[in-house]
């Protein structure tokens, strides 16, 4: 177990968000967190980064674990290049030489060793995306956030950054939490879905993903049915 949530209150002024919210999540493991606009979502990305405190309740990291993000936006440094925004999160944590072979590594991954010395302005953004799961990963960490990261993107983008994802995940596992209303998302990368209640509230239900590793690939009708029949029971019979 790498992070525990335990009895968590959030409230935002008068605004109630979660009310004895617990939970954990498991070492090398994807949670899913899905469920509708203002249920909490973000702000539970938030009480593990330690970016917001809980008005009540315990978040507890094991051995103070680091953590990196992936946010909806790529956030890159516009002045720096492909190449020097990831050296950025990384210069403090190694030598140079070694920077420049985890750099290396981790473009080639994802084929971009081509734009290493490309500006974000001359980058699509898909390439943009790419860029920032990249520095994700290439940080060190044992934990990382992902915060809806391809909500913006068309299908076709957005299930080869998927694929990416789900690619430097399979090299390089880290205990992810990664937040989205979409469900077909959730089924194609989670190992377990959670699934929010509407706010003030917490946890409705958490399951394990009920789609095989091998059908985790879009247009599939296992992963449109069971897409369906979740929609259903979670976003429509409330």
């Amino acid at each position: 177990m790498d992070i525990s949530l335990k009895n968590l209150d959030l409230s935002y002024g008068k605004l109630p968000v979660f009310k004895s919210l617990s939970i954990t999540f498991e070492t090398d493991t994807i949670t899913a967190v899905l469920g509708p606009s203002g249920c909490g979502k973000t702000s539970l990305l938030n009480l593990i980064s330690g970016s917001i405190k809980p008005d009540y309740g315990h978040v507890t990291i094991k051995d103070n674990q680091k953590i990196s993000y992936i946010f909806q936006e790529p956030r890159l440094l516009p002045w720096k290049t492909v190449a020097e925004n990831i050296h950025f999160v990384l210069k403090h944590i190694f030598p140079k030489a070694e920077r420049e072979k985890v750099i290396t590594h981790y473009l080639s991954l994802v084929k971009m060793d081509d734009f290493k010395n490309y500006y974000p302005n001359e980058l699509s953004g898909g390439m943009k995306q790419r860029t920032s799961i990249v520095r994700a990963f290439a940080y060190p960490s044992d934990i990382l956030l992902m915060d809806e990261p391809f909500q913006a993107l068309d299908l076709d983008l957005k299930y080869s950054l998927i694929e990416v994802f789900r690619n430097l995940w399979k090299e390089d596992h880290r205990t992810t939490i990664f937040v989205t209303h979409n469900i077909s998302e959730a089924l194609l990368i989670g190992d377990r879905i959670l699934v929010l209640e509407h706010a003030p509230g917490g946890i409705r239900e958490t399951f394990p993903n009920p789609l095989p590793e091998k059908s985790r690939f879009p247009g599939n009708s296992e992963l449109l049915t069971l897409e369906s029949g979740l929609y259903q029971s979670y976003f429509y019979n409330r």
